[in-house]
């Protein structure tokens, strides 16, 4: 795969302005400004992001009605189900409503599909077979429900009313519901459109409390701390992969020091079968060790146990789901690779395909709950929009995954005709389609992504924050490199750049990883680096040094200790 190094060139006036009055290393002042953060008091508040700062939610459009309407639901002693998604977003979602609701008396249940048997979203079968057989008269959807008319409409004609609170991308037709609260709307103009789902649910929750409190609900009863639940709006805003700006990096911060300090019994358990035992617990620890496993719980068997772990108090019963969980994984990564191997089988066969700007692939024995991670794996090694699609009688389910400049919302929106339903976001999309129309979507979709790129827009860019000298490290830079935490999407982890290194030791450790010792030719310390290379082709000769490096500074910790270490990610 091409790829291309950007050397990112940050407004040297403004880089020098933050670095004085922050007092921070220019590196870091270099970072800021490359995120678009130029003014001290933007700096300061990332840098010191608290929930202070969070932006008040109470005009994100339907909100007082929804407010209302549970309001009266709360006092009616009504029957109320929260119905949610199978993925990390909907699952804290849930468990953040249902444990709130509960702390106040309410008559509350839950429930998520299953999401090979019953799919995505509210449906019609859902208001008769879940709601009207439990006697519910008030449904809340988490991270779903914009798109469900004829579930809404079901439900009123039973009587039933519902709010949907959701993040993803709204149809220009609004469901006929109660309230429908989604910052995607085209008529809400709050500012909260990055939020994931769990995040919109959180802001239902502070304007449901600020009225209670108005209402003196609070006064014979103890009134929820909402700080305490921030540790799943983290979980789930980091695992949804939102811009971590503004609001979300609030929430995801001061998710993270919760669970670092004193995690739920249910996060306890699960940091144990990952093997995560060290005292700061940061977003790759989620993103690639807390949500996959809480994600095989809905991929595997049902969403239900993860909702089930994050709310027992119970330390042996968290353990014993956590270990489930881990086990499900397992089994999840080796239907994984199987399904990447009989793909790069495929290619093998048909080079051809490698030459069109997407790839839709499709198999009729291709695990529907994994079918996402296989196609944002093929879009990272091919970088370009990847469509995976199961099929059986007839039709089929798809997952897609896009690059930066492709946004699959519009690319799936100008397919319609060969769909029969579609959702998502600009990155990421699920969809259905009857097989005898693939081979036209196919077409019109490489159409769509051709007409809108230009062959630059398939080079990988490698963009370089900032070129260090080994003399320019300290560990003061690495503790100010961990102040911009946490890092993901819309603040990517900083990418340094070194010239001139030679290697003085090296080898191989685990299966396909390098460590080494690094050098700088021409340094005036001499200074030398313990560096780590990940999956590397060790079949290749390893060279003396190299003229350029990109790399990552953090801290290795371990047993209590922490030394400096440089990730290599390029050369």
């Amino acid at each position: 795969m091409k790829k291309e190094w950007q050397i990112l060139r940050p407004d040297a006036c403004a880089v020098e302005k933050l670095a004085r009055i922050l007092k921070c290393h220019p590196a870091i002042a270099a970072i800021l400004v490359n995120r678009n953060i130029v003014s001290p008091e933007d700096a300061s508040n990332f840098l010191s992001a608290s929930l202070n700062h969070l932006s008040p939610p109470f005009s994100i459009k339907d909100m007082d009605a929804a407010v209302h309407r549970i309001l009266k639901a709360i006092k009616s002693n009504e029957k109320v189900l929260i119905f949610g998604d199978y993925d990390v977003d909907g699952i804290t979602a849930t468990t953040i409503l249902l444990e709130f609701f509960r702390s106040v008396g309410a008559d509350v249940s839950y429930y998520i599909p299953h999401r090979i048997t019953e799919g995505y979203g509210l449906q019609s079968s859902h208001i008769i077979n879940c709601a009207l057989s439990k006697k519910i008269s008030l449904i809340i959807t988490v991270d779903c429900g914009s798109g469900s008319h004829d579930a809404v409409k079901a439900a009123n004609a039973a009587g039933i009313d519902v709010i949907i609170t959701d993040h993803h991308i709204m149809p220009d037709a609004l469901p006929p519901a109660v309230a429908v609260i989604n910052p995607m709307r085209h008529d809400c103009s709050s500012g909260f459109d990055n939020l994931a789902g769990v995040g919109v649910a959180f802001c239902l929750l502070i304007c449901l409390r600020k009225q209670l409190r108005n209402e003196n609900f609070w006064k014979n009863r103890q009134e929820p701390n909402l700080k305490s639940i921030c540790d799943l709006v983290a979980l789930g805003t980091m695992a949804d992969m939102v811009p971590l700006i503004n609001d979300n990096r609030i929430l995801a911060k001061t998710g993270l020091d919760i669970i670092s300090s004193s995690p739920r019994p249910g996060i306890k358990a699960l940091l144990g079968v990952c093997g995560i035992n060290k005292r700061a617990v940061n977003s790759d620890d989620v993103v690639f060790g807390l949500a996959p496993r809480l994600n095989s719980a809905g991929r595997i068997d049902h969403a239900s146990m993860a909702v089930e772990l994050l709310t027992t108090k119970k330390m042996d019963h968290a353990g014993q789901i956590a270990r489930s969980l881990n086990h499900m994984n397992r089994k999840r990564r080796t239907i994984e690779n199987e399904m990447l191997a009989q793909i790069e089988d495929h290619l093998k066969i048909n080079p051809s395909l490698l030459q069109k700007n997407t790839l839709v692939l499709a198999h009729q024995n291709w695990h529907l709950g994994i079918l996402g991670i296989v196609a944002s794996r093929v879009m990272k090694k091919y970088f370009c929009p990847v469509v995976l699609i199961t099929t059986k009688d007839g039709i089929g389910k798809g997952s897609a995954r896009s690059i930066p400049g492709v946004n699959l919302y519009d690319g799936l929106s100008a397919c319609t005709g060969d769909l029969e339903s579609f959702g998502g976001h600009s990155m990421a999309a699920g969809l259905k389609i009857k097989t005898e129309k693939m081979d036209r979507f196919e077409l019109n979709f490489e159409n769509f992504v051709s007409d809108i790129t230009k062959p630059d827009d398939f080079i990988r860019k490698v963009y370089i924050d900032y070129e260090l000298t080994f003399d320019d490290i300290s560990e003061d830079l690495i503790d100010e490199i961990e102040s911009l935490n946490p890092f993901g999407t819309g603040n990517r982890e900083p990418l340094f750049m070194a010239r001139d290194i030679m290697v003085v030791s090296s080898k191989i450790v685990g299966k396909n990883h390098r460590r080494m010792l690094l050098k700088q030719s021409g340094g005036n310390t001499g200074k030398t680096f313990h560096a780590i290379q990940f999956n590397v082709n060790t079949n290749i000769t390893m060279k003396n040094g190299f003229d350029r490096i990109a790399f990552r500074l953090r801290w290795n910790r371990w047993n209590d200790r922490k030394t400096g270490q440089m990730v290599i990610e390029e050369t």
